[in-house]
């Protein structure tokens, strides 16, 4: 089969459509995860012995679990208890959940990292629990983690062709819906391969340079 350029411009907006479909769920998971993670890291350092241990239970098991069971369950199962989401909100949910889990991990880390006495620091001056947070620990806990999240979002942008299997009409669900239509899967696959590979290294040099401004920041 040969390849056709007058059917690549004949999809192109159907594949466009598709690929900003793919950057807002990751843009919404991302954000989405940046809380649960941030939530879970608190929760598991800071909460009573109980609540610390459920919130560890709770982050192992959708650690453990694949990202596609937890969006078959978000969009298909929780309907059974009366919890229609849209598919939409249903993929981002579960991509927010499922990398929330690894950001907590990292936001854990980094907060491990700040010294001891800068908690003590906080405390001696009369700071408050919240204040102690906000203008002590997380600016200071926050820039070391960027790469490490920035890698999780290009992780997580590579993971979105899954939510085509929740109906979502993402740049690979698009691309199964032309071939499927048309009988030709050279061209949708192959730009679905190209969208994501640019994609990816614009997010990998975005990413080097966080690393070379945390990395000047330090020198510093």
């Amino acid at each position: 089969m040969e390849w056709d350029w007058n059917f690549v411009w004949q999809i192109m907006p159907t594949l466009l459509e598709g690929l900003k479909i793919t950057i807002l769920a990751t843009a919404l998971g991302a954000a989405l995860a940046a809380v649960i993670g941030l939530v879970f890291a608190i929760l598991r350092m800071t909460a009573p012995k109980p609540l610390a241990r459920a919130t560890s239970f709770v982050v192992e098991f959708i650690r453990g679990t694949p990202l596609l069971v937890q969006l078959y369950f978000i969009f298909y199962v929780l309907p059974d208890i009366g919890i229609r989401l849209p598919a939409l909100l249903a993929g981002v949910i579960g991509l927010g959940l499922h990398y929330g889990t690894y950001a907590a991990e990292v936001y854990r880390a980094g907060i491990e990292n700040v010294p001891r006495g800068q908690w003590e620091a906080a405390k001696a001056t009369n700071l408050t629990g919240r204040q102690t947070w906000i203008h002590v620990i997380l600016p200071q806990a926050l820039p070391p983690m960027i790469p490490a999240l920035a890698n999780y979002l290009i992780a997580m942008f590579k993971e979105t062709p899954l939510l085509s299997a929740i109906t979502v009409l993402e740049l690979m669900n698009q691309a199964k819906s032309v071939a499927n239509s048309s009988y030709r899967y050279i061209e949708p696959m192959t730009l679905v391969g190209v969208f994501f590979l640019i994609m990816s290294l614009i997010s990998v040099v975005f990413l080097r340079f966080l690393e070379e401004r945390y990395a000047r920041v330090e020198e510093r």
